[in-house]
């Protein structure tokens, strides 16, 4: 089954939170809520300077993503 490159997510226990799922490697959950992510990947030492690079891009894709699913809800 194919799937977006993100989801978005919500759940009624944390109320206030707005999760997005990257599901392309690498894969994670972020809170935009206050930006804690989890990591859903098993890492190396040598992955983590790649990762890190990568991340920052990674997280302003999900609130970019995030931005233009809301502006379609307002449509």
């Amino acid at each position: 089954m194919d799937f977006p490159k993100f989801l978005l997510g919500d759940n009624t226990d944390y109320p206030d939170a707005i999760f997005v799922i990257h599901t392309e490697f690498p894969r994670f959950i972020i809170n935009l809520e206050n930006d804690e992510v989890e990591w859903l990947e098993e890492f190396d030492k040598d992955d983590e300077k790649e990762l890190l690079e990568e991340a920052e891009n990674l997280f302003i894709a999900a609130n970019d993503f995030y931005d233009r699913e809301i502006e379609r809800y307002d449509e």
